[in-house]
């Protein structure tokens, strides 16, 4: 049975924040399912942060991922996104790309052999199967002029590896 697999002990980073104002802005705010609140990155200084915004996850245990949702603000998504993952102390290789919709709707991945029609929730992608101990989202050609993201809620689920 997925679960989230997102804890306290999970170990998060963002790429930027906007205006560096994490109280308003701030990481938590991707895992806390409070529709009023959002992660929201600074724009891109390309010099300082690299070409994109990014999220990174150190589980503390190896996870099994089955699902991964994201809800953008529409207007300040991603158009092309990159899912990375490692084990161990392994350098981060790629999972799969997936093309986000620029919507505000919840977008939800499945399992790449399963088939799920969502017409009312949202945009679906699929991803495969894998485990890891760290995750990186990486959103690359964002919707916003200004290369800002906006993330209302990122869940990731899935089992432990025990």
């Amino acid at each position: 049975m997925s679960q989230s697999l997102i804890c306290p002990e999970t170990v998060s980073r963002v790429s930027s924040v906007l205006n560096r104002n994490s109280r308003q802005f701030g990481k938590k705010y991707l895992f806390d399912e409070d529709e009023e609140t959002c992660w929201n990155s600074d724009q891109l200084l390309i010099c300082f942060q690299g070409p994109s915004q990014w999220v990174t996850l150190e589980f503390p245990h190896r996870v099994h991922i089955t699902q991964l949702q994201v809800q953008f603000q529409g207007g300040f998504s991603s158009r092309h996104s990159c899912l990375e993952g490692s084990q161990g102390g392994d350098t981060l290789s790629k999972i799969v790309d997936f093309y986000p919709e620029d919507t505000n709707a919840l977008q939800i991945s499945c399992l790449v052999w399963v088939t799920i029609s969502l017409t009312t929730r949202g945009h679906t992608f699929s991803i495969p199967t894998v485990e890891v101990d760290r995750l990186k989202l990486t959103f690359e050609d964002t919707t916003d002029f200004f290369g800002r993201v906006v993330i209302y809620h990122l869940r990731v689920l899935g089992e432990k590896v025990l």
